[in-house]
């Protein structure tokens, strides 16, 4: 057997993601199916067309997965994060989705996600320090 070399690199080549989550679906796709991870963007144009924020996020075992929601600051309290969120959460139930699934600072969107029907399920103590991970989740139907 091959002794593994610790080396923590600085940069990663691209094809590493692929083969850790490659083995890794390897282990848990006998019990659950094979991961078919499907990234769903709502993207938030300027008048020029260029990207300001909006959503991005995967559908991955029957649930929206949304990593990050930006609202540029002029832009809040217009309803648009609301309509972003709407968006991602009408083409995951087209996908089959049960559920959707998101984190966010104690000085972030907690109250934002309440108001949307988001439950939260778990918190992280000082991460970043100071503050609170919140973890929320929503049945979707």
């Amino acid at each position: 057997m091959v002794q593994p070399v610790w080396v923590v690199p600085d940069r990663v080549e691209g094809e590493t993601f692929a083969a850790m989550f490659a083995a890794l679906d390897a282990t848990t796709a006998e019990r659950v199916g094979p991961a078919r991870p499907h990234t769903l963007v709502v993207p938030i144009r300027n008048e020029a067309g260029q990207v300001t924020g909006g959503l991005w996020g995967c559908t991955l075992y029957a649930w929206l997965h949304i990593q990050m929601l930006v609202v540029p600051e002029p832009m809040r309290g217009q309803g648009l994060g609301s309509k972003v969120v709407q968006v991602a959460e009408d083409e995951a139930i087209a996908r089959g989705c049960i559920g959707a699934v998101v984190d966010s600072f104690s000085f972030q969107a907690g109250g934002f996600y309440r108001k949307l029907g988001y439950a939260r399920f778990a918190s992280l103590e000082d991460c970043p320090p100071g503050h609170q991970r919140m973890y929320f989740f929503k049945r979707l139907s």
